[in-house]
């Protein structure tokens, strides 16, 4: 869909992007594209995608044969999708929020996607991709693979290594149980309206390894931890790892960022034998 056919299909619906809600149409078709082969999905896939929009990226992953449930927030948006692709083999349409509060999946869109490996494949708005790939990296195994396009800045985040300022909770989480895959970075002239950031499309392919054996055990001991970043790990753990040895390799005068996963994790075992 060119962008001129999108403005028109959104005047005949009497819509206008909602900036409350983060509405940032992707216009440009090559990297809408470059994300669908990226994903990998194909004829029989499962895919999740939430956020839809006008269907851009649905268009593309009905044409490739995949099982779609769209979950849209915007009842305006919802119609659109409705009048586009009406009652298309493949596709379940679910009118409402993504997330069922910040740390749980809607119900409705759990029921549609069953026990079966999925993907997230989305043009996330950027005020929901981080609790979104958050509570897919820790609560939903059976999400094989996430492909998105959020907020550079958020990419950055989740690529990070130690030593970088980008480096935090959602770096460590995401490559302990998940490779992470660099696809494009995109102008704000890729999208309208044009958002005042840059974006970046990323895949996380989970590890069929995962460098840790418990997520949020790790998680609790990376939150508690880089929030106060400024702080040596002796520092903030001393009452946690009083009188034990420290991990092989580990200084606790060392601060937070400059740990690797491997190392996180054998400290938030030994927290946790407290």
């Amino acid at each position: 869909m060119t962008p001129s056919e999108l403005r028109a299909l959104l005047r005949r619906h009497g819509l206008s992007p909602r900036r409350s809600l983060g509405q940032n149409f992707l216009i440009d078709q090559n990297l809408a594209r470059k994300l669908l082969d990226a994903s990998g999905a194909g004829a029989g896939d499962l895919v999740l995608e939430a956020g839809p929009g006008a269907g851009a990226l649905t268009e593309g992953l009905l044409e490739r044969g995949c099982r779609v449930v769209a979950v849209e927030l915007d009842e305006g948006l919802a119609d659109v999708l409705e009048a586009r692709f009406g009652d298309a083999a493949g596709l379940t349409l679910i009118r409402g929020d993504c997330l069922a509060g910040k740390h749980a999946l809607n119900p409705a869109a759990l029921g549609a996607l069953g026990d079966e490996p999925f993907s997230l494949v989305a043009n996330l708005p950027y005020n929901a991709a981080t609790p979104l790939l958050m509570t897919l990296l820790l609560d939903h195994p059976a999400c094989r693979s996430m492909w998105v396009t959020v907020q550079k800045e958020v990419a950055d985040r989740l690529a990070a290594g130690p030593g970088s300022r980008d480096y935090g909770e959602i770096s460590v989480v995401a490559q302990a149980v998940c490779d992470i895959r660099r696809v494009a970075v995109l102008p704000p002239a890729c999208f309208w309206p044009q958002p005042k950031i840059t974006s970046a499309m990323i895949g996380l392919v989970r590890r069929s390894e995962p460098r840790t054996a418990d997520a949020h055990r790790l998680q609790a001991l990376c939150r508690a931890l880089f929030s106060r970043r400024r702080k040596q790990i002796g520092s903030a753990l001393r009452d946690a790892v009083r009188g034990r040895p420290w991990p092989e390799g580990v200084d606790p005068a060392a601060r937070p960022e400059t740990l690797t996963v491997e190392q996180l994790d054998a400290l938030a075992r030994l927290v946790e034998e407290r």
